[in-house]
């Protein structure tokens, strides 16, 4: 592993002491492939967000669908569809079952929120509003149960004949588990596992388990034998991968590990996915976008993490983390 050293950190042509403390403290690079590539991620990330401005209109920087949530979990797309708006998104749907929808509403009354997930018609209703979402995140709070794990399938087929980027996390990733060729060859979706769902997704894709000697190497293959798919391996440190290159975000966190931070990280990862996918490749300078949204929501989660934690301490909980979302978006990419 190569870190990248303050002397080699130079943004726009302007070295910022600012900027080399972000950078120093939050990638590495596979030592495959070149600093120089790595030096310019952060700006790459600043590069997608669009500006603000009193010409656009409501929902042109974002309209994002959360896909989950049932009687046991309303908490996982509750953070997901909030951390989307926080980011910047405009508005926010959340597709969930019957007797989710009314907890979840009381949650925020920023979110929409549609009680179709457990209807016999349930793929139906969401692709009526798929041709008004920018991208789809499927997973959060979604649960095991058979019929709403068939729902969320036919769901992501439909998305995928829309090209819609789509994040899949959570139970989402259950799915997957069981049945990969839902989600293999399709460029445009983002899977985000923990340490138990990546071993989950490689054992049934690889049949061989994971080498923890080799993690590079290991989610390498597993994004190749996808179809290169972007993958997030989450933990002490954020593994990103296209099955070209690996990128390391190791961004100061806490050591503190609450439930919710990887809704945080889905539904901020579904805005930035929308925006680097819309920026196009001028923007991302021919990286992948999805790697440049990836590192950005990846980096961002882990500023509100540490910002909580540094507030809160041990007692720190997403709904903390939630609160820092802004704070921390200004502090990585705008000031």
């Amino acid at each position: 592993m190569v870190c990248v050293s303050r002397s080699l950190v130079w943004l726009a042509g302007v070295a910022s002491p600012a900027w080399w403390r972000v950078i120093e403290r939050s990638f590495s690079v596979h030592k495959t492939h070149s600093i120089k590539e790595m030096e310019n991620i952060f700006q790459l990330v600043r590069n997608v967000i669009p500006p603000l401005t009193a010409k656009k209109h409501k929902g042109q920087d974002g309209r994002i669908g959360i896909v989950g949530g049932c009687q046991e979990y309303t908490g996982a797309p509750y953070f997901a569809a909030i951390s989307a708006l926080k980011v910047g998104a405009d508005l926010s749907h959340v597709f969930c079952t019957k007797d989710a929808a009314t907890v979840i509403k009381s949650y925020s009354p920023e979110l929409i929120v549609h009680p179709v997930l457990d209807s016999p018609d349930a793929v139906r209703e969401v692709e009526s509003w798929l041709p008004r979402l920018h991208s789809v995140v499927i997973g959060p709070g979604l649960g095991r149960d058979d019929l709403l794990l068939e729902h969320a399938k036919g769901i992501i087929e439909k998305s995928k004949i829309k090209g819609i980027p789509i994040v899949i996390d959570a139970d989402g990733l259950w799915l997957i588990a069981q049945q990969p060729s839902l989600i293999q060859g399709y460029p445009r979706a983002i899977l985000t596992p923990n340490a138990m769902e990546f071993s989950r997704l490689y054992e049934a894709m690889l049949r061989d388990p994971v080498d923890n000697s080799d993690y590079h190497g290991c989610l390498l293959r597993l994004s190749q034998a996808l179809g290169n798919l972007t993958i997030v391996q989450k933990g002490e440190r954020d593994l990103i991968s296209d099955g070209e290159k690996v990128l390391v975000c190791s961004h100061e966190g806490s050591s503190r590990r609450c439930g919710g931070q990887g809704d945080i990280l889905s539904g901020s990862l579904g805005v930035l996915a929308h925006w680097a996918f819309l920026a196009g490749p001028e923007k991302t300078n021919g990286q992948n976008p999805f790697l440049v949204a990836a590192f950005g929501a990846c980096s961002l989660t882990r500023q509100c993490n540490n910002q909580a934690f540094q507030k809160f301490g041990r007692s720190m909980t997403a709904s903390d983390m939630v609160l820092e979302i802004g704070t921390a978006f200004n502090k990585l990419f705008e000031t």
